[in-house]
C-alpha cells in the first residue's frame, strides 16, 4: 500500500502541494483528477523522489520512502511512466524494453516479462526490431507502458497515458490498464480524460491548486454534479 501523509512540496515560492493525504490500496486502480497546473505530476514526481518534499511522509509497503533515491524507490517496485512517453527513438522496440529491466538481474524474469509485454501489446512484437521513433503515437505509448512493466512493478503510476491519442487508441490504452490491474499490478493514474479515468477507477481524488478537495469511489465522483460540471463538460 502507498500512502501520503500531509505531503507538501514547493516550487520556488509556489506551494505546489499543500498537505496532501492520499492512499492507494493494493490491487486497486486509483485516479487523480484535476486541471492543468493543479499539482498532479508534481505529486507523482515527489513519490518517486524526482521532486523533494518540504514536509510530510510517503509510506510504501510499510516503509518510509520520503527523501530516498529514485533508483531505490524504483527497485522497491514503485514505477512511474511519465507524461510524454520519453522512449529512446533511436533504439529498437526490443532495446527500449530491455532498458526497462536495467535493475533486474535475473535473465529468466527479464525474458518472462518481455513475453508478457508482447502478449499485452502484440503490435510491439510485430515491430520489435523497428526503431521506436518510427512508431505511431499510440504505439509509442504502448512501448512506454511495456518498458515500465519490464521492471516488475508492484505499483505502476501513469501520467497522462492517453494524451494526444485518437479516441480509439485511447480506449485501447485504458483497456490495457484494466488488464494490467487484473493481472495483479496496482495502478495510480493521472489523466486529463476524467470520464475514462473515473470509469475504470476503484477510488478517485480531485486535486485543485495543490489540495485534495474531493475523494470517493470512481462511480460516485463520475455522477457528482461538481465533477461533471468542472471536468466532464456537463451542466
Amino acid at each position: 500500500m502507498l500512502s501520503l501523509e500531509a505531503l507538501s512540496v514547493f516550487y520556488g515560492g509556489i506551494h505546489a502541494l499543500q498537505g496532501i493525504n492520499l492512499v492507494v490500496e493494493d490491487g486497486k486502480i486509483v485516479t487523480l483528477v484535476g486541471a492543468n497546473g493543479a499539482g498532479k505530476s508534481t505529486m507523482l514526481n515527489s513519490i518517486v523522489g524526482i521532486v523533494k518534499s518540504a514536509s510530510g511522509k510517503i509510506t510504501w509497503n510499510n516503509a518510509d520512502i520520503t527523501g530516498r533515491d529514485t533508483k531505490d524507490i524504483v527497485g522497491s517496485g514503485l514505477v512511474l511512466i511519465p507524461e510524454g512517453r520519453h522512449i529512446f527513438p533511436n533504439l529498437t522496440v526490443d532495446e527500449n524494453l530491455r532498458l526497462g529491466a536495467y535493475l533486474q538481474k535475473d535473465k529468466d524474469i527479464i525474458q518472462k516479462n518481455r513475453e508478457e509485454c508482447f502478449t499485452l501489446f502484440p503490435r510491439l512484437k510485430e515491430r520489435m526490431h523497428q526503431h521506436a521513433g518510427t512508431l505511431s503515437g499510440g504505439e509509442q505509448q504502448m512501448l512506454a507502458v511495456a518498458r515500465g512493466l519490464m521492471s516488475s512493478p508492484k505499483l505502476l503510476m501513469l501520467d497522462e497515458p492517453s494524451l494526444g491519442l485518437a479516441p480509439l487508441v485511447s480506449k485501447m490504452i485504458f483497456d490495457i490498464i484494466r488488464k494490467i490491474n487484473a493481472l495483479g499490478t496496482t495502478i495510480l493514474l493521472i489523466e486529463q480524460n476524467a470520464r475514462a479515468a473515473l470509469e475504470i477507477a476503484h477510488y478517485a481524488y480531485v486535486l485543485e491548486t495543490g489540495m485534495i478537495t474531493m475523494e470517493n469511489t470512481g462511480a460516485v465522483l463520475l455522477n457528482d454534479d461538481r465533477v461533471r460540471k468542472a471536468y466532464l463538460g456537463e451542466g
